[in-house]
């Protein structure tokens, strides 16, 4: 069933699965951070966050043991490897790490999620945290210069990576 997203630029669009819409071009994905042969690194593109990735498998699957031996082992070493370079080019020292099944599109990713300072005290440490910062930055960090500060992280992963 067809939902709309509007991604962080403030584009609208109609899609059935937001990933598959990704990896098939439909969507514009300026946020490409790295890729492997099964998965992607993306800055969220909903979401203007700097640094916050989701890692997308490129078949649509739904849970992680759907999973080939393939995937599997590429999966660990590419997420630790996206999560390390995040560490290197913006010092992001945590992140929440989050996966549901039970999405709207079905298609399997998962948030890694920044956790900077701002959030820690102005929303707390807790993974319910998470909805209402979310919802702040797409409310609050639409400005030209917040835009840049995402571009700028997004490239300062690619190179990192």
């Amino acid at each position: 069933m067809p939902h709309s997203i509007i991604n962080y630029k403030g584009q609208t669009k109609e899609v059935d699965c937001i990933a598959c819409a990704i990896q098939s071009k439909q969507i514009e994905n300026p946020g490409l951070i790295a890729e492997t042969e099964f998965f992607s690194a993306e800055q969220d593109c909903e979401y203007p966050i700097p640094g916050f990735l989701v890692i997308v498998s490129k078949r649509h699957l739904q849970s992680i043991d759907e999973f080939s031996e393939a995937e599997q082992q590429d999966f660990i070493k590419f997420i630790c490897r996206v999560r390390a370079s995040m560490r290197q080019a913006l010092a992001i020292e945590h992140v929440y790490l989050h996966q549901e099944e039970d999405t709207t599109t079905s298609h399997f990713h998962v948030w890694i999620f920044p956790r900077y300072a701002w959030m820690k005290e102005e929303f707390g440490r807790k993974i319910e945290s998470v909805r209402p910062i979310m919802k702040y930055a797409k409310e609050n960090f639409t400005s030209k210069d917040n835009l840049n500060e995402v571009e700028t992280a997004i490239e300062k992963l690619k190179k990192a990576y």
